[in-house]
């Protein structure tokens, strides 16, 4: 990041007033910027529900606080940021108990909002859709120089009678008098004589010998390590102790070959579609996170279920998804909604996973090895969290599209998919084939791009709160804060 800000001066009494009301208040605003990514954290003190939305003419985004109030002692406020995305941030108490935050705005950008624990804070990510011409900083007028310190006067000793002495001759011209050596002790004054007379200077002392360079001791590495933050549940599991990193992830496009997943009614193919925005995506991972993608399929071919766990084990990644089109007898449902690995007692969750099973070849007296693996699958706590940041990242995609949308939210059920893998591994529907206007939308290469873009979205906030590396000479300035 090329600069880091800070809002400062939101403590005040009111926060007093809110709590004896019962309701969380908002504490801070933080924002950092990049070239071409600006995020403001909105610190509570409780986490919160929140609401937003993107209006036009002029360009601002909004956020509602649910049951909150600003910190200050006043029910509206404004401060100026002026960075090339964002002119102001306004704050204002628009009912009693909803605390609006309206961010104006300079350009035209992409965002994401989601929520993050310790500190609890809304997070709004922009992205400029185009350059960002930043500020130049602001001059700093420098202050005189103090005036100099009178240097001490060197000590001269009273003035002596000087003795006589013998006539020394005729005076030399200055041009004829060699270089003195101040330091040079008195001599007796030699003879006078007819040659002229030399003063031979003291030789220059030898110069110092050269200091050998240190041995070479390998290449130096210019990467700051960031550690790794809690997850979105206030938790850090072993891969973050340890400060495990992400180098490889495998995507999964469902389905393939025979195996054709949902249709819909007018004709849009499950297999078709998800590997369509499965081969975006990976695009898209590798220009942004520079991790090495591997993919379970590339064309239309059956691949086992079992089959595609094994191979993300056999290369040894560190992420899974699995790409799929959902379906419903309720033609209205729509959105995405992300599961993980877990055992569920919601009907509907288990007729999603049924559905999603169906070609898996593991027979019944393999049921008890099943349940163990996910029992002791210890990269729950990293599959939730992962699930958690892709999910709200394509849940803002679907609010952007459809308006104000439920959100389906994080589930758990047992996809044999996902069952062995040692990896945080999740498996994401991004969308009901079944639902018209759905179906319209995910038929537009444009929209199957906003998915992928969504998606990578979410796998670059997961592995940003993973320990990992930047370059210093990019990112040293900034070592201390990224949210």
């Amino acid at each position: 990041m090329t600069g880091r800000n800070r809002f400062a001066g939101i403590l005040f009494l009111g926060c007093l007033s809110a709590c004896a009301q019962g309701l969380s208040v908002l504490q801070e605003i933080r924002f950092w910027n990049s070239d071409q990514i600006t995020r403001l954290a909105l610190e509570t003190d409780a986490e919160v529900s929140y609401d937003y939305d993107q209006l036009h003419s002029p360009e601002r985004i909004y956020v509602d606080l649910l049951d909150t109030r600003p910190s200050r002692g006043r029910k509206a406020f404004q401060v100026p940021v002026g960075d090339g995305v964002i002119r102001q941030v306004r704050v204002a108490l628009t009912t009693p108990t909803i605390t609006r935050v309206v961010v104006d705005l300079d350009t035209d950008v992409e965002f994401a909002v989601s929520q993050l624990a310790s500190p609890d804070r809304v997070v709004i990510e922009l992205r400029a859709k185009g350059p960002v011409r930043r500020p130049a900083p602001a001059e700093v007028s420098e202050a005189p120089p103090p005036p100099p310190k009178p240097k001490p006067r060197a000590f001269q000793p009273p003035p002596v009678k000087p003795a006589a002495v013998p006539d020394p001759g005729p005076v030399m011209s200055n041009t004829e008098i060699p270089q003195v050596i101040a330091s040079a002790p008195r001599t007796t004054p030699a003879p006078r004589s007819s040659q002229p007379l030399i003063i031979t200077p003291p030789a220059p002392p030898p110069a110092p010998a050269p200091v050998p360079a240190a041995p070479p001791v390998g290449p130096v590495d210019t990467r700051l390590a960031n550690p790794a933050r809690d997850d979105r549940f206030g938790q850090k599991s072993l891969t973050r102790i340890l400060g495990l990193k992400l180098n490889r992830v495998v995507l999964d496009a469902g389905h393939g070959g025979q195996d054709h997943g949902t249709t819909s009614p007018g004709g849009l193919v499950e297999k078709e579609l998800v590997l369509d925005v499965t081969l975006r995506l990976g695009k898209l991972i590798e220009q942004r996170l520079g991790a090495n993608v591997v993919y379970t399929r590339t064309d239309d071919r059956f691949v086992p279920l079992e089959a595609r766990s094994e191979l993300a084990n056999r290369h040894q990644s560190d992420l899974f998804l699995s790409i799929h089109a959902n379906s419903s007898p309720y033609r209205p449902a729509f959105g995405t909604e992300t599961y993980y690995l877990s055992l569920t007692a919601d009907a509907t969750d288990r007729d999603v996973a049924a559905r999603e099973n169906a070609s898996s070849t593991k027979s019944v007296h393999e049921l008890s090895d099943l349940l163990r693996k996910i029992a002791r699958n210890d990269k729950l706590a990293e599959s939730r969290d992962f699930a958690a940041r892709v999910q709200g990242s394509t849940h803002e995609l679907v609010t952007r599209t459809h308006g104000r949308a439920y959100n389906r939210g994080v589930k758990k059920a047992p996809f044999v998919v996902l069952i062995g893998t040692q990896m945080p591994a999740v498996l994401i529907e991004i969308g009901f084939l079944t639902n018209p206007k759905e179906e319209e939308l995910m038929a537009k290469p444009e929209y199957r791009q906003k998915l992928a873009e969504a998606l990578c979205r979410g796998v670059v906030q997961y592995a940003d709160s993973l320990s990992n590396f930047r370059v210093a000479s990019r990112e040293g300035a900034s070592a201390g804060g990224q949210e």
